[in-house]
């Protein structure tokens, strides 16, 4: 199993990316946030789900990992397969979704293209608790903080890059964080460098 791909990007569409690795081109299904975020790239990590079927073996990429598993997740769900979930994933984000779920919103996944009301019924009941439960019973799915975390994570080493201190950098971040834990990390990097 591949854990992770990390390459030059050599095409770039809305539905896949070529990353090319030692020589290598692999062609990688993605979904719209993960194309969103790799427009502005040259070169990158995504965390590979494969599916290996007797006609093909088809490469999903995930920026994170908490999305990686967020699809893992619906495509446990029956009469889900790769290609719905990434059009579940690419509808909406991942925090989105987990809450869509988690609150029991049908007809907004019955708004998705290709999603029924049986299976938006069927998606609730299978992955509520799981989501649930991954966050310790509380009302945030666990894969939410993930998201939170790698978002910190890349704004602190970006400021670490700048020449900004860690320490300082972890401290701003974290404060921001704390008032707006939706920000994008870019958005996150620009209102830190406006406080350090």
């Amino acid at each position: 199993m591949i854990d992770y791909i990390k390459g030059e990007i050599k095409e770039l569409t809305p539905a896949y990316v070529v990353l090319e690795t030692a020589g290598i081109g692999y062609f990688i299904n993605i979904t719209l946030p993960t194309f969103s975020f790799l427009n502005e790239q040259t070169s990158t990590k995504l965390f590979v789900y494969e599916a290996i079927r007797e006609d093909a073996h088809v490469l999903y990429g995930f920026r994170y990992q908490s999305e990686r598993h967020l699809f893992l997740l619906l495509i446990s769900v029956s009469g889900i397969g790769a290609n719905t979930a990434r059009m579940i994933m690419s509808s909406y984000t991942a925090q989105e979704i987990q809450e869509m779920i988690a609150s029991g919103n049908v007809s907004a996944l019955n708004a998705i293209k290709g999603i029924g009301t049986k299976t938006a019924q069927r998606i609730i009941i299978d992955l509520k608790d799981k989501i649930v439960k991954g966050a310790g019973g509380s009302e945030f799915p666990l894969l939410i903080s993930n998201a939170v975390n790698e978002r910190k994570e890349e704004a602190i080493s970006a400021l670490v890059m700048l020449g900004f201190a860690s320490a300082a950098s972890q401290k701003t971040v974290d404060k921001i964080l704390k008032d707006q834990p939706e920000l994008k990390v870019e958005q996150l990097i620009k209102m830190a460098l406006k406080m350090m």
